[in-house]
């Protein structure tokens, strides 16, 4: 029999081994884990009879005495991958995402475990043993809390929202012009893609520019082309975005930084549907759709003199407002799970919140809105060390985030005029929470911290 196909356990004695190993496998597959046990070499001790029910019959014969990168890929344990340094260093991690593969059965997505193994002294566990991996489905995964959407990357269960959403399901039909407001960071252009893959022009391209980004001259070429010969270094012809969007939708963001003369231009793109080129003048068509975005209160930039009247209302056939975190609360708990599933993807992982990490979330205005949360969770992941995100793991500013607008039933305050002193030492730590009966809201609220800054100094007093 080749070594990679002999049985796990077959020498004198291996009989109390075996044992050991499938009552721990028994255990871990009560609660629906699969268990490997694996040798210094990186090769496949046992397998528990879980992984047949989730891969295929036979995946755990078949597992046995292979390579673990065989079964979950060399970029995590292959001689140089990630987790096999991480294990040889003596360290364990937790929610790692792979793709398990054994020959002849379905690969699955799963999320995994790992770390070093040490048997207590006497102990009947097999001295082969050096790493345990334990793998989990990873769809067990915390999914969008039921706050998700029939339109891919819109999250959301707040009022707000859903009108968002019967909006855009209203526009399936339509090509009219549409003008989305919001705050910096609340998805425009999420949603701006939505609107465009639920319209007729659904099989056209989805063209975006930032009015923003270039300077006056640059983004009249970006927008409407300009023939060779038009200005300094246009060397060929080129085809602006109105062109290219042609059978599509030309997304134009932060459009109140359109320059006046450029806003000229645009109106007449959309009163009459032609444009030209910079530097020639034969008119061109467009059936571009648009969709306009921006940050901007455009009614007072219209009285301000900034921005054309007559295009404002050009643009705001359809309006629709995007209101900021702050005031849809209710969405914060289900995007912040959504965002962190697609986060530790990216970083093959497979992560999800402390409770106390979930309040801190909950508790903080998050005022750069989806964009900032997003960015706040990349941190999060990158500093994350096991399988949840601890409150810790958090920017030092959600976790300092005073208790705010909390969704769900308040906890009343118990009075403890004494406490609103500054608490010294783990024993004044410890009677500000038996006045509050150990309630962690109450004794925040009392104490004039966050519950972040309280529950990390209960760890701290290892209370």
């Amino acid at each position: 029999m080749a070594a990679s196909q002999r049985p796990a356990f077959d020498g004198p004695g291996d009989l109390a081994a075996r044992a050991a190993i499938e009552g721990v496998s028994s255990a871990f597959a009560s609660l629906g884990r699969v268990f490997l046990c694996v040798d210094r070499g990186f090769r496949v001790l046992h397998a528990s009879s879980l992984l047949d029910h989730l891969i295929g019959s036979g995946a755990a014969a078949a597992a046995s005495g292979l390579p673990v990168a065989d079964l979950l890929g060399t970029e995590l344990f292959g001689p140089s991958g990630t987790l096999r340094q991480l294990l040889l260093a003596g360290e364990r991690r937790e929610g790692w995402r792979s793709t398990l593969t054994v020959s002849g059965t379905t690969p699955r997505l799963v999320s995994l475990t790992a770390a070093p193994f040490v048997s207590d002294p006497g102990s009947s566990c097999d001295p082969r043993v050096a790493y345990i991996v334990v793998l989990r489905p990873a769809e067990e995964e915390q999914s969008g809390a039921g706050g998700g959407s029939p339109f891919p990357g819109l999250i959301g269960r707040s009022s707000a929202m859903e009108k968002v959403f019967r909006l855009i399901e209203n526009l399936e039909g339509s090509e009219a012009t549409v003008l989305l407001t919001g705050a910096s960071g609340t998805g425009k252009e999420v949603l701006a893609r939505s609107i465009h893959a639920h319209s007729p022009r659904r099989a056209g391209p989805f063209i975006g520019v930032n009015c923003g980004a270039l300077p006056g001259e640059l983004l009249e070429s970006e927008l409407f082309g300009h023939v060779r010969g038009a200005f300094t270094g246009a060397v060929r012809e080129r085809a602006g975005r109105f062109e290219v969007a042609a059978g599509g939708t030309l997304f134009l963001d932060e459009v109140a930084d359109l320059p006046l003369h450029l806003q000229v231009k645009l109106l007449r793109v959309l009163q009459e549907r032609t444009f030209e080129r910079v530097g020639e003048s034969q008119s061109r068509p467009t059936d571009a759709r648009i969709i306009a975005a921006t940050n901007v209160d455009l009614r007072r930039a219209v009285q301000e003199g900034r921005f054309r009247e007559d295009l404002f209302y050009r643009l705001r056939v359809v309006p629709i407002e995007i209101p900021p975190l702050r005031e849809r609360r209710e969405d914060i708990e289900p995007l912040a799970t959504h965002l962190l599933a697609r986060v530790a993807a990216r970083h093959g992982r497979a992560l999800r919140f402390s409770p106390d990490a979930l309040r801190g979330i909950l508790d903080y205005d998050w005022p750069g809105n989806v964009r900032e949360m997003e960015n706040a969770l990349e941190y999060a992941v990158a500093v994350c060390k096991g399988q949840t995100i601890l409150p810790e793991d958090l920017p030092a500013e959600v976790q300092e985030a005073e208790p705010g607008s909390d969704i769900g039933p308040k906890v009343p305050e118990i009075p403890a005029p004494a406490l609103r002193r500054p608490v010294e030492g783990v024993e004044g730590l410890k009677r500000a929470l038996e006045a509050h009966r150990w309630n962690r809201v109450a004794t925040a609220r009392a104490l004039g911290v966050s519950r972040a800054t309280l529950w990390r100094r209960m760890r701290e007093a290892g209370l």
